[in-house]
């Protein structure tokens, strides 16, 4: 039987087996067929343009499409492996036909296998070519992301890379560690130059230089200078712009000494290109750290070694004429002013401001009015700072007038002021008893988009408690809720006061409990409203027991609620009572002074 079906004899029984075999070669042909059209179909999904493969080419996929791209080499029949046995002869074992059939199946899958690796080795080429363009758009989204403030994105972006065997560049994981650093997400940022040391791409100075600052963001200095001293042990040298970083932070502290220090530590180490532009910027910050300590001698000194050794800049300038405006000593500001003009320095809006601010404070106003005026002869204009200044001034000096002109002259240059403004105003015309004026200037505040808030509102509900009527001020208060604002300790003071001016201290006293149920707590102005209004009205034992009340809670007391009582026993003519608040405002005065 076996030498009849090598010789391709015709029998029933071995055509039944002939055909067992074409059916078996048939399934593993289907097989082959569905899992290169699986592989080829999901890898022209994958990126279609990047070998030209077509939808509508890979649709008819079938084993003999196959057969044929690898040759016909690779082609296999039942008939043509028979055919290399032909001239087995007739003493062939009778079970020969399953070792025919064994052998044939062991040479497909073998093929198979063959295949199967030179298309994975061609997947991998198809695939190694895309991901470069493709990661360096998603690098780019990455730092996108963490410019808008859209963390939690930038780094599932970043997952999603790393999964695919993609580590993203440092300059990336600097982006993704400033957003965290903005975001104020400092362990998380800790995490992350951890996550670089242990898998990369390792940290660069810019990476420490971004933590270091956001440390100081925080007013974390310690923090910052343990970052720095690690960085050796990182093998990363650090440059002018960490010390500049530091030395800022450590003036802002006062501890100009040890940023002097760190300067001097730094710079003999940095040996960059740039080092002189940036050596200016921190010996500007330490020379400012120096003024604001009052160390003139010093702040003067370092302007000498600035001016010897490096381009004095506008900044330099604006630093030393702020420092003599800190001193009050103004004819130095304005020779220095008129010094940096003549060397070619144009004075910018803070040179400006800042003389602008001084003499505001010294009450000069019309002297700061004319700085005001030269600043667009000057080719300045005037910023939102140059007017909140002025107007803060011109409010503080009751010239509300002027102040007021101020505002419109900033609404005409399409220039909308913060609420700070707005209220200083609204506020002044309160305390003059100008209470339409105030709530014209509230209309306007609102009718220009700027929401009012807490202290909009106290300002004018003192401006009403003042004016006496507590009815309108109440309205405020409910006002105040319905805009969603909640009503702080200051507002219940106010009203709680109005009411005891005007001799409804029942009134006075339901607010009070109002703050408490609302989980306020009362301050010493509450409860000296509150003495106030039981003398006012003659409940003088109800006023001790307030009194008693402030001596046995924490709260910080002064002489003033002792003052009132002691004038109500005078008016009396009850010295013996009078005597004894006197002794008790005197002990407790030693007792305050001996802590």
């Amino acid at each position: 039987m076996a030498c009849a079906i090598v010789c391709g004899e015709s029998s029933p029984s071995h055509i039944t087996l002939f055909r067992c075999l074409n059916r078996t070669l048939d399934s593993i042909k289907d097989n082959i067929a569905h899992i290169f059209a699986n592989i080829l179909g999901c890898q022209a999904n994958t990126d279609a343009n990047a070998r030209n493969f077509r939808g509508e080419d890979l649709l008819p996929f079938t084993f003999e499409h196959f057969i044929k791209q690898w040759g016909e080499d690779n082609h296999l029949s039942a008939q043509d492996w028979l055919s290399e046995k032909k001239n087995a002869g007739n003493d062939q074992d009778p079970h020969a036909v399953f070792n025919v059939l064994d052998q044939m199946l062991k040479d497909s899958l073998e093929r198979l296998r063959t295949m199967r690796e030179s298309i994975s080795v061609a997947k991998i080429g198809f695939l190694g070519c895309t991901p470069k363009a493709n990661y360096s758009e998603h690098m780019d989204i990455v730092r996108g992301l963490s410019v808008d403030g859209k963390l939690g994105s930038a780094f599932w972006l970043r997952r999603k890379m790393i999964k695919k065997g993609i580590i993203p560049d440092v300059s990336t994981h600097n982006y993704l560690l400033n957003g965290l650093c903005k975001a104020g997400d400092l362990e998380m940022a800790n995490w992350l130059i951890r996550e670089m040391l242990e898998m990369g791409p390792s940290p660069n100075c810019a990476t420490y230089n971004t933590f270091i600052k956001g440390y100081c963001l925080l007013d974390n200095v310690d923090k910052a200078l343990y970052v720095f001293s690690t960085m050796g042990n990182n093998g990363i040298r650090p440059n002018i712009i960490t010390c500049n970083i530091l030395v800022h932070a450590l003036c802002k502290k006062g501890l100009v000494e040890n940023a002097k220090k760190l300067l001097e530590e730094i710079l003999d180490d940095d040996d960059d290109d740039d080092k002189t532009d940036s050596g200016i910027i921190t010996l500007t910050t330490l020379m400012d750290g120096y003024f604001k300590n009052g160390n003139m001698i010093q702040a003067l000194s370092l302007w000498v070694d600035i001016q010897r050794n490096t381009e004095v800049d506008v900044v330099a300038y604006n630093v030393l004429i702020h420092g003599f405006c800190l001193s009050r000593q103004m004819n130095f500001a304005y020779g220095y002013l008129c010094e940096m003009t003549k060397r070619g320095l144009l004075p910018d809006v803070f040179t400006y401001n800042t003389l602008i601010s001084v003499l505001c404070k010294e009450g000069k106003f019309e002297e700061a009015c004319n700085i005001y005026g030269i600043m667009p002869r000057m080719g300045i204009t005037p910023d939102e700072v140059s007017y909140k200044i002025i107007i803060q001034g011109l409010c503080i000096s009751g010239d509300v007038v002027t102040a007021h002109e101020f505002l419109l002259s900033m609404l005409e240059k399409l220039m909308v002021p913060e609420p700070l403004v707005w209220n200083s105003i609204i506020d002044c015309h309160g305390r003059y008893g100008d209470l339409s004026n105030a709530v014209f200037v509230k209309d306007q505040m609102s009718a220009f988009g700027v929401q009012p808030n807490a202290y909009t509102y106290n300002a004018l509900i003192h401006a009403q408690v003042k004016g006496g009527n507590i009815i309108d001020a109440l309205s405020l208060e409910k006002e105040m809720l319905l805009s969603g604002l909640s009503p702080d300790v200051v507002t219940y003071n106010l009203l709680i006061g109005g009411a005891c001016n005007l001799g409804h201290i029942e009134f006075a006293i339901e607010l009070y409990h109002k703050m408490l149920r609302i989980g306020l707590d009362p301050d010493i102005f509450t409860y000296t409203e509150l003495i106030r209004g039981n003398c006012k009205i003659g409940n003088i034992k109800e006023a001790e027991k307030v009194l008693v009340r402030i001596q046995a809670s924490s709260l910080p007391i002064d002489h003033v609620p002792f003052q009132i009582l002691f004038k109500k026993y005078c008016k009396m003519r009850e010295p013996d009572r009078a005597c004894d608040i006197y002794q008790k405002w005197l002990a407790r005065r030693n007792m305050s002074c001996s802590l």
